[in-house]
């Protein structure tokens, strides 16, 4: 059997290409021009004897051969460096750039202690955070913008992996020196006869809430529609009213201005889980945050 000498640059231009579907978005991660990145791609096939990839004027697709062998390289390059990482300070020396993509509810839950611990590990990752709403959290996970993504919805998506982390229940967010903030728990018919607060039908948490409601009666009308929980959460505290939000949405139990209600009739949750592109591998840098934040379990 002929022997095939593979260099790992090649290996890891090629990935770049699988996993961010475009030449130019390769070229760019990879610090190098479109014409070099196309060198290293026609030299990899011209080694292996095989098509990876069908160019076309508009996308990139990847062969049978080249969806397999994508695959197989990402399990090599992640072995080589775990392989790496045992080598002296290498932890400390291993460089690159993680991105992920959550919704900004779930920002200061998951994120603070696990990234904290993640860069005395790697100080020389850079880490990106996309803080965006539901809908483009999940769309930056399915256009690779993101390595992974912590988000509320997503099982559904044929192209998207979600393992569930947490399960959360909607609560209701009112100031300390509300006539509610004394009360055990409340009902979704009491909110009606207060000012009531929401987040407009674009939101990934509103058509959670209408999805669960939809047969209930006697629920609240609000007054203020506003895009995104945390700005529903600030106008609470700023005493415009109160709202049903996720319990995530709220800061901790002894803060000095906001209190959160148990809310029963029903009681509805959300589940929160990690996602990512079905069948990605991720890089070492990327699957060493994606599992230090799923130990973050609560």
């Amino acid at each position: 059997m002929a022997n095939i000498n593979l260099e790992f640059s090649d290996l890891r231009s090629f990935v770049a290409v699988a996993e961010l579907g475009s030449f130019s978005a390769a070229a760019l991660d990879l610090h190098l021009s479109q014409s070099a990145l196309s060198r290293r791609i026609s030299k990899l096939e011209s080694t292996l004897g095989v098509k990876l990839i069908e160019r076309t004027t508009r996308r990139v697709d990847l062969t049978t051969s080249g969806r397999d062998f994508a695959r197989k390289a990402r399990e090599l390059l992640n072995n080589l460096d775990e392989s790496l990482l045992g080598i002296g300070d290498m932890s400390e020396r291993m460089g690159g750039e993680v991105t992920i993509a959550c919704v900004p509810s779930a920002v200061g839950y998951f994120l603070p202690s696990v990234l904290r611990d993640y860069h005395q590990t790697y100080p020389r990752i850079a880490i990106r955070i996309l803080d965006e709403g539901a809908s483009d959290v999940l769309s930056s996970v399915a256009r690779s913008e993101a390595d992974f993504g912590i988000n509320y919805i997503g099982a559904q998506e044929p192209n998207l992996e979600f393992e569930p982390i947490l399960k959360e229940p909607f609560v209701v967010a009112c100031r300390r020196d509300h006539e509610l903030a004394s009360r055990e728990k409340l009902t979704w018919a009491e909110l009606g006869q207060y000012d009531y607060l929401t987040v407009a039908k674009a939101s990934g948490n509103r058509f959670l809430l209408d999805l669960a409601l939809a047969d209930v009666p006697d629920l609240p009308r609000s007054y203020c529609e506003v895009r995104h929980v945390m700005t529903v959460v600030n106008l609470v505290e700023a005493g415009m009213g109160i709202a049903a939000v996720p319990r995530l949405a709220m800061p901790a139990d002894d803060h000095p201005t906001l209190v959160s209600i148990p809310l029963e009739e029903p009681a509805v949750t959300r589940t929160v889980g990690l996602i990512r592109r079905r069948g990605r591998v991720l890089s070492l840098a990327a699957q060493q945050l994606y599992e230090l934040i799923k130990g973050r379990e609560g």
